[in-house]
């Protein structure tokens, strides 16, 4: 439900702080699977200061693999509604204009603070979400929320009122009915789109009380549920981390809840050797990456870290790699703002020569024709 308001914001992926702090934390959190009452905001009297930054379980393939997607992430809005009510959904890239000029990666959710909802796509089922879950939209599909089925939806930016304190901006809608209250957020990124996201279903669904990180995210969102009853904006960097954290949460879960996952990014992170070798790859596509280095890095002979590889991902580790850096440089130059010697650089070649000869084996056209081909961008 676009929104063109105040952000409570920040940036990028981190890895975890040592595990000897998670401890520390943890035990100022309430240690209990449950929330203490049925909606994810405890009582006054149990709401926790501000949650230690960094303290999360995100050192491991996937997060890193998230971390190569830059992405920046934060909230934008604040929802309380009252049943009946139903609203289309979707954020736009002006929601998200404070971080990013052109988002390339969009990823939407919700976060169920009291109450419950329907969440549809169209071609879809429905997913019923209640407190205590969180649901995300890797490919920020339109959607509509309602208080049950049959309603006819209303459009969410209609309803959009700024915050008069520069908090949040807020909805409130609805009839006399059950009250359900949300906050919803984005995570965003301006780089190539990302094959992990597009691999990802439309709609992913965590509860986070059974979440890895459960103890974290509690306190995070009981930190921004206390900060947004006072009328502030809670921590950028509180907000951002949590942002980043429910998505590591969400693609972990689908990941484990399947035994059928196609060949990709998602084949490969069920194998911690070619995980590795993912994330090493994402993480740096300029480095001069060789099949026996990365082979080494993951303490592997040649020809078996191939072999898995080529196995579990689709394609061989250095094909994976040129298409990889194939989309990157296609995402630069349709941005028009850098010459191609510096896409080259940018991607890892190190003369235009080399770099013009393998696009034009991916793309079947050398660079500067397929620039000229591609719209303008507004």
């Amino acid at each position: 439900m676009g929104c063109r308001r105040s952000v409570a914001m920040g940036h990028g992926l981190c890895t975890c702080a040592a595990s000897a702090r998670m401890r520390r934390t943890a035990a100022a959190v309430e240690q209990s699977s449950k929330w203490r009452r049925p909606g994810m905001i405890a009582r006054r009297d149990r709401l926790i200061e501000r949650p230690e930054i960094g303290v999360t379980t995100m050192a491991d393939p996937l997060s890193s693999l998230l971390r190569s997607i830059h992405l920046t992430g934060g909230l934008f809005l604040d929802v309380r509604l009252k049943a009946p009510w139903a609203i289309v959904s979707e954020v736009t890239a002006e929601d998200c204009c404070a971080l990013l000029a052109r988002p390339t990666n969009i990823i939407s959710y919700h976060v169920a603070l009291d109450g419950r909802f329907e969440l549809s796509i169209a071609g879809e089922p429905p997913l019923s979400i209640e407190a205590g879950e969180i649901v995300l939209l890797p490919r920020n599909d339109t959607h509509v929320l309602a208080s049950g089925p049959g309603l006819v939806p209303v459009e969410g930016t209609s309803l959009i009122q700024p915050s008069p304190d520069g908090g949040l901006a807020r909805v409130e809608n609805g009839g006399n009915g059950e009250p359900t209250h949300m906050v919803c957020g984005f995570l965003g990124s301006d780089g190539a789109p990302s094959p992990l996201l597009s691999s990802l279903p439309r709609a992913l669904k965590v509860d986070v009380r059974t979440a890895a990180s459960r103890d974290w995210i509690e306190a995070s969102v009981r930190f921004a549920a206390t900060e947004l009853a006072e009328g502030r904006l809670a921590s950028s960097n509180v907000m951002a981390r949590l942002s980043e954290v429910l998505l590591v949460e969400a693609v972990r879960h689908y990941a484990e809840g399947r035994d059928d996952l196609d060949a990709g990014w998602l084949g490969g992170l069920a194998d911690a050797q070619i995980g590795r070798a993912l994330a090493m790859i994402h993480e740096d596509i300029r480095a001069p990456w060789s099949a026996e280095g990365l082979a080494r890095c993951v303490a592997l002979s040649r020809s078996a870290f191939v072999e898995r590889f080529t196995s579990l991902v689709g394609v061989p580790p250095i094909r994976y790699l040129t298409a990889l850096r194939m989309e990157a440089a296609k995402h630069q130059l349709r941005d028009g703002s850098a010459s191609i010697a510096q896409v080259a650089h940018a991607i890892g070649y190190e003369s235009e020569e080399a770099f013009s000869r393998a696009f034009k084996r991916e793309c079947g056209l050398a660079p500067t024709p397929w620039r000229n081909r591609q719209p303008a961008r507004p």
